[in-house]
């Protein structure tokens, strides 16, 4: 970093085309920074990196921030037309396609409404819309649920597991939640801070689709006590702040 702080060190990861990482640790660990990385935000010092977004392909990646990031003064229809109207496309021409992606995330009687007469939770579906009306290949999400309720977070969760096997992307997720983490993922990273690292992968081998059952069920709880019993040993093995 520009600031002289080593921010990654030793980091090799890789994700299939059709798979949901997740990447699990404290804050200051470097979960952001790797997401940066790969959306072509920031480039690493050393090392070399290979991602749509680095091979002059943005187009194929999209960003859901932890705030939803919406234009206020625009509706949820032009909020979500905004990438595609970058890329030249009209919006007339877009307009079949935002509807279709605002019906998906359950936002399509919302297209006229304003951000602020959202909920936090239509909110960020609107964020999500915005990134799925690309039709990317990869998609990456940096903590998007940390701010809702759980009943909305929950939620919002299995909407995003019924997404991601709709439109068979990469999705590469970053979150605090053990739970959520082992809720969503099919291999979880866990990262220690200073410098970021890998310290161990989960893999969490349950079939999809995920609901109401796996969240009640013993191997949900014995995955959310493994993942936990890793995140605890990358703990300890971080330096002392």
């Amino acid at each position: 970093m520009r600031t002289g702080t080593l921010a990654l060190q030793g980091v090799s990861l890789d994700a299939g085309p059709h798979e949901l990482l997740s990447l699990l640790g404290p804050s200051g660990c470097g979960k952001s920074t790797v997401l940066r990385m790969v959306a072509g935000l920031d480039a690493p010092s050393a090392g070399s990196l290979l991602a749509p977004a680095t091979q002059g392909q943005a187009a194929d990646t999209a960003f859901v921030f932890q705030e939803p990031t919406l234009m206020p003064w625009c509706s949820v229809f032009d909020n979500v037309w905004l990438p595609l109207r970058l890329t030249g496309v009209s919006r007339a021409e877009a307009a079949p396609r935002i509807r279709e992606t605002l019906a998906a995330v359950a936002l399509g009687e919302f297209e006229a409404a304003f951000p602020r007469e959202l909920s936090g939770g239509m909110k960020m579906r609107a964020s999500i819309a915005r990134a799925l009306v690309t039709r990317p290949r990869v998609l990456l999400m940096d903590e998007p649920f940390a701010a809702l309720d759980e009943i909305t977070r929950q939620k919002l969760n299995d909407d995003l597991l019924r997404w991601w096997q709709a439109q068979q992307l990469a999705l590469v997720f970053v979150t605090h939640s053990v739970f959520e983490a082992v809720f969503l993922s099919q291999r979880v990273l866990v990262m220690a801070a200073r410098p970021g690292r890998i310290t161990a992968e989960v893999v969490i081998d349950e079939p999809y689709p995920r609901g109401a059952e796996f969240r009640t069920s013993l191997r949900y709880a014995q995955a959310c006590r493994e993942l936990s019993q890793a995140l605890e040993a990358a703990h300890v093995a971080a330096p002392a702040a």
